[in-house]
């Protein structure tokens, strides 16, 4: 007997919002509108340095009353309950139980504009939904790319012909995306992951979140 067991793997979900284009139209409109209004709706304590092409909001987005906002906060929602369910067994009685708190932003990122590699580490789930993923480069395919570090940090300490090529989920090679529009990414918060320069004129626009959660007798 032989096989391959994969060990040590890390869940990353995906989720397309159906028909995406008016639920972004709407939302772009209103966070373009927000973001021309400067320092009321920007971060006023940002974790680390952002770019200047890039407006980071404050972190309470999922609490606009605006019905674009709340469909995006379902849709998001949603698709985390399934991961978390599926993930750990938990079925529809428990995951009601479950109390979400969570910190949710936007970005817009205009040409040059970056965001360095860090993590989440107060969260057990992060996502990112895009709203406009901005130009497509040709010849820049990295423009913008939303890209996870692979977190086996040893795993090419020595790298060879025999482990240069694996496939995934083996490679060690990161994970990356050119988001499209209505694309959810979920990932565990501890990953690190960075946003590449971004080199396109249109605005691209993205809406994050951090999420953790308590039973009731947990509080808090």
């Amino acid at each position: 007997m032989f096989q391959i067991v994969p060990a040590f793997a890390v869940p990353f979900a995906e989720a397309q919002y159906t028909g995406p284009a008016t639920l972004n139209d709407e939302l772009r409109a209103l966070i373009l509108a927000r973001e021309a209004e400067g320092a009321r709706w920007r971060n006023p304590s940002p974790s680390m340095r952002i770019s200047r092409e890039l407006y980071e909001s404050d972190f309470n987005f999922f609490a606009w009353p605006e019905t674009c906002v709340q469909q995006l906060r379902e849709f998001c929602w949603g698709a985390l309950s399934r991961l978390i369910a599926q993930l750990n067994g938990y079925n529809a009685e428990l995951m009601n139980e479950l109390a979400i708190h969570s910190h949710t932003w936007f970005h817009v990122t205009r040409a040059g504009g970056y965001f360095g590699l860090h993590n989440h580490p107060m969260a057990s789930w992060s996502g990112v939904y895009c709203v406009d993923p901005g130009d497509e480069i040709p010849d820049r395919p990295d423009s913008g790319q939303l890209c996870f570090n692979n977190p086996n940090q040893i795993g090419n300490m020595y790298v060879d012909p025999a482990n240069n090529h694996m496939r995934p989920p083996y490679t060690m090679n990161a994970k990356t995306y050119r988001l499209r529009a209505g694309q959810l990414v979920l990932f565990p918060s501890w990953v690190s992951h960075e946003v590449l320069p971004y080199r396109g004129q249109a605005e691209r626009i993205t809406v994050a979140f951090n999420c953790w959660f308590r039973l009731p007798e947990q509080g808090g």
